[in-house]
């Protein structure tokens, strides 16, 4: 078992920026593929960004490359997500998450990933 917790979020003016973390414990974070998710009113779960087990590859939805970089320190059990550029639309609960889709390659599916943290807020201002 894999336990994540984010942490990082709050409420940030349209251009700003933010930096989410997210620790894990437990089993080996090396081990894992990661990825963030956010979500936000009404609407369903969606990929925002993924990470190899080693941070040799990454990956982005369209609506946050150049604006978002994923990174992780293995050494320290942390996943980060640099937030630049908020926009209002980037409003919703981050949440972290753990598992192989490098295996299948299905980045972008929530059932993909096996862990999951409680999320963060993120709130971006007009």
């Amino acid at each position: 078992q894999v336990q994540l917790v984010e942490s990082g979020g709050g409420l940030v003016q349209a251009g700003g920026s933010l930096r989410l973390s997210c620790v894990a414990s437990g089993r080996t974070f090396s081990n894992f593929a990661m990825g963030w998710f956010r979500q936000a009113p009404g609407k369903e779960r969606e990929f925002v960004s993924g990470i190899s087990w080693s941070g040799d590859r990454t990956y982005y939805t369209d609506s946050v490359k150049g604006r978002f970089s994923i990174s992780r320190d293995n050494d320290k059990n942390t996943l980060y997500l640099q937030m630049n550029s908020l926009k209002p639309e980037d409003t919703a609960v981050y949440f972290c998450a753990a598992g192989f889709p490098d295996y299948s390659g299905r980045w972008h599916f929530p059932d993909a990933y096996d862990h999951w943290g409680q999320g963060t807020q993120v709130t971006v201002s007009s």
